[in-house]
């Protein structure tokens, strides 16, 4: 588990949660390339730790990891932070779950394998439709 702390610098604060390793690794280098500060977790408990540590303004969550359920574990996070918009990724066949998803409060989901211009841009919109959130809450 990796964890970088929150900053001011407006960067989108991301929680990266699946059990490639190398897939993780990789992930986790091209988004900060692109101003955006990753926490990784290889495990779904590993998920939960670094959301009760830190605030995250988005999670990217695997759908089958080997220690707990993709579902599962959004079903934790949206008790944990409900406005935390969460994209699921699911492999190639797995879209009833990945609607499942949807139906339990995450934002979006993106079938293993995507293109990474679409991953990039589903975490721009969450990270947008967030903020917009967190600015009526805060103006009123």
């Amino acid at each position: 588990m990796e964890a970088e702390s929150g900053s001011d610098t407006g960067r989108i604060r991301l929680l990266l949660v699946d059990d490639e390793v190398g897939f993780v690794t990789v992930m986790a280098k091209r988004l900060n390339r692109r101003n955006i500060e990753v926490t990784t977790a290889h495990t779904g408990s590993q998920g939960i730790q670094c959301l009760r540590q830190s605030k995250f303004d988005i999670a990217v969550l695997d759908l089958k990891m080997e220690d707990m359920d993709g579902i599962e574990v959004l079903k934790i996070f949206k008790l944990m932070d409900p406005h935390m918009p969460v994209i699921m990724l699911t492999g190639h066949g797995s879209e009833k779950s990945a609607k499942e998803g949807i139906q339990e409060g995450a934002y979006d989901y993106l079938t293993k394998p995507y293109e990474f211009d679409d991953l990039l841009e589903k975490i721009r919109q969450a990270a947008r439709s967030a903020g917009k959130r967190s600015t009526s809450v805060t103006n009123s």
